[in-house]
């Protein structure tokens, strides 16, 4: 008989994309099974998903805004509101279980699935559990993470250790490399550094590459340099006669199985999808942790790697003096590009999205 199952959250890639692979990987066990998404209105999950071939509905909930108190006063009120939402969606849908992958939905719609005897898996994508992941895994069936330790934040009997679902055609990276400096318009022959932020981009990163720019020129190394949406204009006007032959300024990365490919060393935020992708790709990595996120997770994510002789981390507030020559200074050190390559494979968990469609089947059960 079809299972049928609710999953829930959003807010940001790093909970969608999990979400949906998650979903694609049910389908591929168990193609009869009925699949609803439960996501915030006006959050990125309400296009994403059904691009994805998904339905979804939303709730009226927001997260706790630091900046604006006066927003915060609706908060409890659209809280119960989501909660009253959610046990409707539930009664109506009637799942066999119910899955988190955090984001602002998670909460009210797990909650209601404990409240109405609905069995629940938790994906907890970071190496530090957020107030309401960690509350909600006291009734979870299973919690299933990428980073070991996390008994400090869940009953360690219904831990998973299944990684984080990533894009495998991001990471195939083999026998690419030739094709890669060609659609790049780069050289074989002169070392390469990848720097990416994300889709949007990361303030930090692209003022650290405009300040150490002519260093790069001047060592003769190449730069794939992924300002991101929010950037790319306003990097484009800084850079003094149109840029390097050297330097590949690009807004987006349409092909991120080439960029990894390239690249000698890799520069990245420490974004918990990002680092179970480059566990995969097994190249040196320096981390530099975003400031701007709840309970400083990705500086907490970054030293899960360091703690392993895995990556290097440069913080935010250091970037701009000091990641260009730490990257040119890595570029030299071979033996040191070797054991970071190494132990970061280490860390892989290829099959997460599989894993953790397997345990969702087996609650359902």
């Amino acid at each position: 008989m079809s299972k049928r199952v609710i999953i829930s959250g959003g807010g940001t890639g790093g909970h969608i994309f999990p979400a949906v692979a998650i979903a694609n990987a049910l389908k591929k066990i168990a193609p009869e099974t009925e699949i609803l998404f439960v996501g915030a209105n006006g959050r990125m999950e309400m296009e994403r998903v059904p691009a994805a071939g998904y339905k979804i509905i939303g709730l009226d909930i927001q997260g706790f805004q630091r900046k604006s108190l006066l927003k915060n006063l609706q908060l409890p009120y659209k809280l119960l509101i989501s909660l009253i939402k959610s046990r409707s969606i539930i009664k109506e849908f009637k799942p066999d279980v119910a899955v988190g992958v955090g984001g602002y939905a998670s909460g009210p719609l797990l909650y209601a699935a404990s409240l109405m005897k609905i069995p629940y898996l938790i994906q907890e994508q970071n190496s530090y559990a957020g107030i309401t992941n960690k509350n909600l895994g006291k009734r979870a069936k299973i919690i299933c993470v990428a980073f070991e330790g996390m008994d400090k934040f869940f009953p360690a009997e219904k831990i998973m250790l299944t990684g984080n679902p990533i894009r495998t055609e991001t990471v195939d990276t083999n026998g690419k490399r030739e094709a890669a400096f060609e659609f790049f318009g780069l050289s074989p022959l002169k070392k390469t550094i990848l720097v990416t932020g994300g889709s949007l981009g990361a303030g930090t990163l692209n003022k650290s590459m405009l300040a150490g720019l002519n260093k790069f020129i001047e060592h003769d190394v190449q730069l794939i340099w992924q300002t991101g949406k929010n950037y790319y204009e306003s990097i484009q006007e800084q850079l003094v006669g149109g840029g390097h032959e050297n330097v590949k300024v690009l807004e987006f990365l349409q092909k991120m199985d080439l960029a990894y490919a390239a690249a000698d060393v890799i520069i990245s935020r420490a974004g918990a999808g990002t680092i179970a992708e480059l566990y995969v790709v097994k190249k040196p990595v320096i981390l530099v942790p975003s400031p701007n996120v709840a309970e400083d997770h990705q500086t907490k994510n970054a030293m899960a790697l360091v703690k392993n002789d895995a990556a290097i981390l440069i913080r935010d507030a250091e970037a701009e003096q000091g990641l260009v020559d730490a990257a040119l200074q890595l570029l030299k050190d071979v033996a040191k590009c070797e054991t970071l390559s190494r132990n970061i494979g280490k860390m892989a968990l290829p099959h997460a999205d599989i894993v953790i469609a397997r345990e969702v089947l087996r609650i359902a059960n």
